[in-house]
Order: structure tokens, then C-alpha cells, then sequence
């Protein structure tokens, strides 16, 4: 191995641990304010059932308009300061949310977060896709969900203490806390630089997007991403808790549980996808687990037995979690390294896209027909999904990669 493979390693080695540090502390923060932000709601503004809805849509949006421009700014500002500059903006709009005694203006502020969001979660993304052993990218995108999801686990696990025992406002003041502390984090740490532009183009060239989407499999895994976050927001964590209670006859306390021991399956499966695919090839790992995860999800509506209802709550999160971290490293194996950072910007465009649509249309299909609908419509949409990938990955095989361990 040369010096400088070693010295590319230890770059982005020391670059990951500071992306890693800053996810885990701003998950952390999200994860203490995603269940109280309902109740803050209802007690500050009583709001209703669509009022708290309108939050979650209104961030996606945020981070649906702000995802595509960040990996366009990346190659002219650098890593550091749109990660920075994310981090702050969250801070400042949770700060600016607790301040507000209008519905409308703190809608306002939860957009300009999403914003804050798609910077930092963008470059983050971008930072560890670009690692010098190309073969091992799907542990390193596999490292940093890991990190995200056990900042949420912990953080939703001490939301309600915070809320309850320090006032209303803490869970906001808490993440802006946890986000000024990765801001210096990340600030202080030798994070490498981007991977520059070609010289041809310029601040959004079309050109250079229509590179990342004609390179084969980039589209297929841009829409799988899309829908593997459609049925996570959609059915997951909205109509599974009450298909639970309604048909499985499970108490609150046991449907909060059940929930737990999903993420728990989830953040087991995140490293066991990526090495996985690291292994066996991105494409045939990817169709095998989206097969099983359609397997699991069309069957949840011929499930009433509370017994076999928490093996399924465990093992639905340990399918969604062994294919999440896969269409990321797809697009990174299938993108010039200089584009990285507008091929996630894309690829996070399309997740959005789901985050908002998910909730909308099985919401809707649930009420129009049945609760069980959803998790048909999810597998129908996981196998469509397999067979793009698995057409795209006969059609075009993965290209070699080299290089050593991460």
C-alpha cells in the first residue's frame, strides 16, 4: 500500500469521525424533539390533527427545496462551511420557534430548519461516499445512518423526560444546544475538501445533473430511495402503531416498545446491508432485500396474533434498515467522484420527495379503503422497485472498484 493511499485513508478517516460526531449530536437533538413537538403544539397553539402534520411536511419541503442547490454550492464553498452553516440555521430557527406565538410564523421557522437540514445532511452524505476504497462505500454510508439512528433512539427516549420536567421550550433549546456543539465540532475538525467541479459549468449547469442522471442505475436507485422512505414515513411510523392497537389489540405502552424494538432491528440491519453489499455487489443484495422487505409487508394485513405481531415490528426494521443504506452507495458507485456531492443532492431531492408525498397518499388510501391497504400498495411499490433494479443491474454491471480497507 503506498503513502499516498495511507494518507488519503487517514484524510477521510479524520473528515468521517467529524461527520459522525455532528450526525449523532444533531439526531440527538431531533430525536428529543419529534415526540414532544406534537405536545407542544396542542399546549401552545392547540392545535389540531393537521395542524401537527403540517410540521413535518412543511420541514420536508425545506429540505426538498435545499437539497439540490447544496450539492451544486458544494464544490464552490467547501465542506466545512455549509456543514457549519447548516447546523447554525437549525439553531437559530429552534431558538426562533420558541419565541414565536404565531401558528404561521413557526411554520416558517421549521421550513428554514429543513433547509438547515439538506445542508448539512448533503454534505455529510457526500463527505463519506467520497472514501479512497471505493469496495467498502457501503459500510462508510451504512456508519453514518448508524450514527443518525442512535442519536434518534436516545434522544426519543429522553424527550418526554425533558418536556415534562423542564418546561415546554427545553426540547427546542436542548437541540439547539446539541447543534452548537457540532457546529464546533465540525468546525474545528480537519474535515478534506471536495472533490472539485469540472471545469466546464458553472453554479447549476444542467449539464452537469444530466451526467449524474444518465449514469446507469442512478435514476432506479433515486426512485427506490423515494420509495423506501415513502412506506417508512407513510406506513411505518404513521399506520403501523395503529394497525397495532386496532388489529393486533396492543396497549400504548407496548405499541411505544414494539417501536423501539424495531430501531433496534434497524440500526442491527444498517451495517449487516452495507458490508453485505460490499461483499456480494450493490444491485443483488439490493433486489434480495427489497424482495424480503415486500415479503414482510404484504403480509402484515393477515396478522392479528400479538405474538406474531412483534416478531414482524422487529422484523420489518431489520428489512427497511439492511436496504436503506444501498441506493446511496449505488449512486456514489455509479458517479464520477467530482459530482458526489450533486449526485446526493439528487438522490436527498427524491427522499424528500417521498417524505412529503408518503404521508399524503397512504394516509389517503387508508381512509379511502382500508388500514390494510397501505401495506399492500408499500409491497406492490417495493417489488416494482426490485424488478427496475434488478432489470438495471443485468443491463449494467457494477464497476470495479479498488483500493484498500476503510
Amino acid at each position: 500500500m503506498t503513502p499516498a493511499v495511507d494518507s488519503a485513508r487517514a484524510a477521510w478517516w479524520r473528515g468521517a469521525i467529524g461527520v459522525l460526531a455532528g450526525a449523532l449530536l444533531f439526531n440527538l437533538g431531533q430525536g428529543v424533539l419529534r415526540p414532544t413537538m406534537p405536545l407542544y403544539l396542542q399546549q401552545v397553539f392547540s392545535a389540531n390533527y393537521r395542524m401537527v402534520t403540517a410540521i413535518p411536511t412543511v420541514f420536508g419541503a425545506g429540505k426538498w427545496v435545499a437539497s439540490l442547490p447544496t450539492g451544486y454550492l458544494l464544490g464552490w464553498l467547501g465542506r466545512r462551511p455549509l456543514m457549519v452553516s447548516g447546523l447554525l440555521v437549525i439553531a437559530l430557527s429552534d431558538v426562533a420557534s420558541v419565541m414565536t406565538s404565531a401558528y404561521g410564523v413557526l411554520l416558517g421557522f421549521r421550513a428554514i430548519a429543513g433547509v438547515g437540514w439538506a445542508m448539512f445532511g448533503t454534505v455529510a452524505t457526500a463527505t463519506m461516499v467520497d472514501l479512497p476504497a471505493a469496495q467498502r462505500r457501503g459500510r462508510a454510508v451504512s456508519l453514518l445512518m448508524m450514527s443518525e439512528t442512535s442519536g434518534l433512539l436516545l434522544g426519543t427516549a429522553a424527550g418526554g423526560w425533558l418536556y415534562q420536567g423542564l418546561g415546554v421550550a427545553s426540547p427546542f433549546l436542548f437541540e439547539a444546544a446539541c447543534l452548537l456543539a457540532a457546529a464546533i465540532f465540525v468546525a474545528r475538525w480537519a474535515l478534506p475538501p471536495a472533490s472539485q467541479e469540472p471545469a466546464a459549468g458553472g453554479w447549476g449547469d444542467r449539464h452537469q445533473l444530466g451526467a449524474v442522471l444518465r449514469a446507469p442505475g442512478v435514476l432506479d436507485a433515486s426512485v427506490t430511495n423515494a420509495v423506501l422512505t415513502v412506506i417508512q414515513t407513510g406506513v411505518l411510523v404513521f399506520l403501523f402503531p395503529l394497525y397495532l392497537v386496532n388489529r393486533g389489540g396492543f396497549a400504548p405502552a407496548a405499541v411505544g416498545v414494539l417501536t423501539s424494538v424495531g430501531i433496534l432491528g434497524r440500526l442491527v440491519a444498517l451495517w449487516v446491508g452495507g458490508s453485505v453489499s460490499d461483499r456480494w455487489g450493490r444491485m443483488r443484495v439490493l433486489v434480495a432485500g427489497l424482495l424480503a422487505y415486500a415479503a414482510l409487508l404484504g403480509t402484515v394485513p393477515f396478522l392479528t396474533h400479538p405474538i406474531v405481531l412483534s416478531l414482524w415490528s422487529l422484523t420489518l426494521g431489520v428489512a427497511a434498515g439492511f436496504v436503506a443504506p444501498l441506493p446511496t452507495a449505488v449512486v456514489a458507485d455509479r458517479v464520477v467522484a467530482p459530482l458526489h456531492g450533486l449526485a446526493i443532492g439528487w438522490l436527498r431531492t427524491m427522499t424528500d420527495s417521498g417524505q412529503i408525498v408518503g404521508p399524503l397518499v397512504m394516509g389517503a388510501c387508508a381512509d379511502a379503503l382500508d388500514l390494510s391497504a397501505p401495506f399492500l400498495l408499500g409491497a406492490a411499490l417495493l417489488l416494482a422497485a426490485a424488478w427496475r433494479c434488478g432489470r438495471q443491474g443485468r443491463l449494467t454491471p457494477a464497476p470495479a472498484t479498488t483500493g484498500g480497507s476503510v
